[in-house]
């Protein structure tokens, strides 16, 4: 929910309407399927995929549409898998810290074994997330 959330917040603050999120499996086989939906709407000149691996599939789906990834449509990723910089074109994606969120994780579990936080409300970790800019994007076409 936080990835729409960052997502619509992104949208309204450049000024433009955030449309209907579609939710689905987190798989390239979902992906695919809603890809070759929005391949048919010319309007469509970016989508932003909550994982990666919705992505690869969303880049198929355009490819087979005859949608060129970057120059009609941007694609962007989430979770920077090792694979993103293969895909064709290289994708971008936004990367998570996921050694620190592990050891955070840990701390956190530890802290109530311990019994250091057993009786505190749960505690929430927000960790900054990084774009990596490769070549799935570029400026809107005109």
């Amino acid at each position: 929910m936080e990835r729409a959330d960052g997502w619509r917040a992104a949208l309204h603050g450049t000024g433009r309407p955030s449309p209907y999120a579609v939710p689905g499996a987190w798989t390239a086989g979902a992906g695919h399927a809603q890809g070759r939906r929005l391949a048919g709407d010319p309007t469509v000149t970016a989508i932003f995929c909550a994982s990666d691996q919705i992505a690869l599939g969303v880049l198929r789906a355009l490819h087979e549409a005859g949608r060129r990834v970057p120059d009609e449509v941007s694609v962007v990723g989430f979770d920077d898998v090792p694979d993103a910089g293969y895909f064709l074109p290289p994708l971008t994606t936004v990367r998570q810290d996921f050694a620190q969120l592990g050891r955070r994780s840990l701390d956190l579990l530890l802290a109530r074994l311990d019994g250091l936080g057993p009786q505190a409300a749960p505690e929430r970790v927000l960790l900054i997330p990084r774009l990596v800019v490769r070549g799935s994007t570029a400026p809107p076409p005109r």
